[in-house]
């Protein structure tokens, strides 16, 4: 793929301008196209993309009017494959591949590749911080807030790299090897975008159809265990609810792996089932690249889980706040509730993905003393809150009117918990800054 290729990365965010500098880098012409105006971007990002003119990558920004020489496109995560540009390329049959791929041909370490529906940030942070004490030269990429093109040239062959990988990553995947493929878990989310859960699972289960390495598969998950010596893979599982014969399970309150103790619960520092899913899955991954037990449970006793996921932030007057703009979907909300044993102060809502939100409301009824909705999906989130005989609901314009009155109707003792159920998109940039807006109003609350 090297030499003068005339290359078309679409989308400006971070993986676009990551792949639109390492095709640079790598002597490609290459063309970076979004439909948005360059004016109708943030600041920073517009200095970003002045540098990337400078340094002689075209701007094709806001215009409907796509180049004909184009041999390769890459594609951002979060652009759409419906779109004109994309289906424009397709019928010429140009190849379309995604950013994480393109970077991942340029890489000479092994890959672990983790997905799921819920519970990829937490997994894949925690296998890197494991690695990292086994091999110092791993990098965590993906997903997870950093881009891989913006990584891959400083991956040495002795390095590691591990990989939260979402669906929209995989589902133009072509040659993608993960010497280690991860599924943590399958359900509804992202309809929106893949239509059907039949699409959605295939783009998960592409994390393992190139390759002959190791498969670690959740043994609970009902979709995941009809894999089960059905890939061309050495299988390695997971349970949180079977003593299995062999993988990671629990015993008596104990993790365990191959019948060995690794830890005790009651010491972890995270909490909630979910969590103690994620934590077996982080060592059937770490023991499948033959890290040392003794690694493995030191870190995990001095870990203390990640930003955005039912993250601590204060207490105010006796009422507790917790950030989990992670959950930008019902399965991702629901751990959160269970995890929190006072009444809650629910704020949720936001893009609306096209799914139901029964289970997860189904769950509000003596535990959640009322939902603050926002965002797109409030009245479809209401009429769920209707049909399970919920009543304790309102609406808010603002994230902060949200704060403002879930803290001022909070009895002493319960907590305010941001646990969206849905994606941030329809009025953030983001989970993370979502989150970080959360954090920042709970700080500075009107007392």
């Amino acid at each position: 793929m090297r030499g003068r290729i005339p290359m078309l990365v679409v989308g400006c965010a971070r993986s676009g301008i990551g792949a639109s500098k390492l095709a640079n880098s790598l002597g490609y012409k290459v063309t970076l196209y979004d439909d948005k105006k360059f004016e109708d971007f943030s600041e920073e990002t517009k200095q970003v993309l002045k540098q990337l003119e400078s340094e002689g990558i075209e701007l094709l920004l806001g215009t409907k009017i796509f180049k004909e020489d184009i041999e390769l496109v890459v594609v951002s995560p979060g652009v759409p494959l419906e779109i004109p540009v994309i289906e424009y390329y397709k019928s010429q049959g140009i190849e379309v591949i995604g950013e994480f791929e393109f970077a991942s041909a340029f890489c000479k370490a092994p890959i672990v590749g983790i997905t799921g529906t819920n519970g990829k940030t937490t997994t894949t942070t925690m296998v890197g911080e494991i690695l990292k004490s086994f091999n110092p030269n791993t990098y965590v990429v993906g997903n997870i807030g950093t881009a891989f093109s913006e990584e891959v040239q400083s991956i040495t062959e002795d390095a590691i790299v591990a990989a939260e990988l979402s669906s929209f990553q995989l589902e133009t995947i072509l040659t993608l090897e993960c010497q280690v493929a991860a599924i943590l878990n399958i359900s509804p989310d992202h309809l929106n975008r893949h239509h059907t859960m039949e699409n959605y699972i295939k783009a998960k289960f592409r994390i393992f159809e190139n390759g002959n390495g190791i498969l670690v598969l959740n043994h609970d998950d009902p979709e995941l265990i009809k894999l089960v010596g059905k890939t061309n893979r050495t299988q390695i599982l997971f349970s949180s609810t079977t003593k299995l014969d062999k993988g990671a399970y629990v015993d008596d309150g104990t993790l365990c792996y191959d019948a060995e103790p690794i830890c005790e619960i009651s010491k972890l520092h995270i909490l909630g089932k979910h969590n103690i899913e994620n934590t077996l899955a982080a060592i059937a991954i770490t023991k499948a690249l033959g890290v040392p037990s003794e690694i493995i449970k030191k870190v995990l006793l001095e870990f203390r889980g990640v930003e955005h996921r039912i993250e601590y932030i204060n207490t105010i007057k006796g009422i507790k706040f917790y950030n989990d703009s992670k959950a930008t979907n019902v399965g991702a909300a629901i751990p959160a509730i269970h995890a929190m044993t006072s009444p809650i102060r629910l704020i949720g809502g936001g893009m609306d993905k096209e799914v139901e939100f029964d289970e997860w409301v189904e769950l509000f009824n003596g535990k959640v003393a009322k939902v603050y909705l926002i965002g797109e999906t409030t009245n479809k989130i209401i009429e769920t809150c209707k049909a399970h005989d919920f009543h304790s609901y309102g609406a808010y314009k603002t994230l902060d009117e949200a704060i403002q009155a879930a803290y001022n109707e909070a009895q002493e003792g319960e907590c305010v918990l941001l646990s969206p159920a849905c994606a941030s998109w329809d009025m953030f940039e983001s989970y993370e800054q979502r989150g970080d807006l959360f954090r920042a109003a709970v700080n500075t609350i009107d007392i």
